[in-house]
């Protein structure tokens, strides 16, 4: 039997790793307590999913652990420790602005929560593989510090830019604006990297950009397209935060980045660090998002500017991932932005 353990089971990336895994014939144990609802409230609540989960996949055992309880997450590790080939950690307080509310519980469920993931996995499963989705939040505000041009729907940088096909991970996560969200992601980053090279351990870090899917339950605070498509098809306003409008993210499909986990399961290394997301394959502006639901909604949306942006927010942000290739040259991208919202708008209007 191979084991493969999940946190946040029931979100975005971690039930498209429970989807994967148990399709290939994996034993997938999942843990999410559903800390979403009370991060976000109703939009955020992921308890369908986990229905979901337990109606098509019979090798899926869920648990309500947790991930600050340590005791709890030894007992389980333990349970499993000689059958665990993989560990996927995607649990997370995913926002920016939810972070300054609670900074102890923020950094409690991100960097403590990791750590005693690390610590169960060091002492009862270290032949397994360890995946933490961290952020591109860990290089703070550092990426506005570039030499940007406003365009009519965007900021870009120039073509002979060095990082004009996108931000690798070369850039420095020292002397910029983080935010406590993106505090909290870079101690559980820099542990899982630390776990890793100390120990011997087999571990990969994933800095995703924007990361999204049908089964995103988006929110106001957090989940870009699925959020701002749900608004389009319902007409409730949503809200852009400074810049314009004109801000640029690299959006990377759930099922592309756990195909590009996958890959990494099959040949892991140790201490890596990835910078991953929808690279110049698939990048929008706020505006461009808009513009594009709109057509593919078939109506107008109800939004409104707020000149004032998020602290610590990207201008603009484009995942070079080009190291990532270089390692595992079989993986590639399926979908572009278009074929995203267009699978969003087909999966929501049925439901909201």
């Amino acid at each position: 039997m191979s084991v493969v353990i999940v946190t946040g089971s029931c979100g975005l990336v971690g039930s498209e790793a429970v989807s994967l895994f148990c399709e290939k014939k994996f034993d997938v144990v999942g843990i999410d307590n559903n800390m979403r609802r009370s991060f976000f409230g109703p939009d955020g609540d992921v308890d369908w999913n986990k229905k979901r989960l337990k109606k098509l996949y019979k090798n899926y055992e869920h648990s309500e652990l947790d991930i600050r309880n340590a005791d709890g997450i030894n007992k389980l590790f333990k349970k499993f420790s000689s059958d665990t080939a993989l560990i996927i950690h995607a649990a997370a307080q995913p926002s920016h602005d939810w972070a300054v509310k609670d900074p102890q519980m923020d950094f409690g469920v991100n960097a403590n929560g990791t750590l005693n993931l690390l610590e169960a996995f060091r002492n009862h499963c270290p032949q397994a593989v360890f995946i933490f989705t961290s952020t591109n939040k860990v290089y703070g505000d550092r990426p506005n510090s570039l030499p940007l041009v406003e365009l009519k729907t965007r900021f870009e940088l120039p073509a002979s830019h060095e990082y004009y096909k996108g931000i690798d991970e070369s850039m420095s996560i020292d002397n910029c604006l983080h935010s406590l969200f993106g505090a909290s992601k870079v101690a559980a980053d820099i542990l899982t990297q630390e776990y890793g090279r100390y120990f011997g351990l087999k571990t990969g870090v994933f800095r995703g950009g924007c990361l999204t899917g049908p089964a995103h339950s988006g929110a106001v605070l957090h989940g870009f397209l699925s959020y701002l498509v749900r608004c389009c098809i319902t007409g409730k306003k949503y809200s852009v935060y400074g810049y314009k409008g004109k801000q640029v993210r690299d959006n990377i499909h759930s099922q592309d980045l756990i195909n590009a986990m996958y890959q990494f399961f099959k040949a892991p290394r140790s201490a890596e660090v990835y910078n991953i997301g929808g690279s110049r394959f698939a990048d929008v502006s706020v505006l461009e998002a808009i513009d594009i639901s709109e057509r593919i909604c078939g109506k107008k949306m109800n939004y409104e500017y707020i000149d004032k942006n998020r602290i610590g927010d990207h201008i603009w942000w484009i995942s070079d991932v080009s190291k990532f290739k270089s390692h595992y040259p079989d993986w590639d991208y399926k979908y572009g932005v278009e074929d995203i919202i267009k699978e969003i708008f087909e999966t929501q209007k049925r439901i909201v």
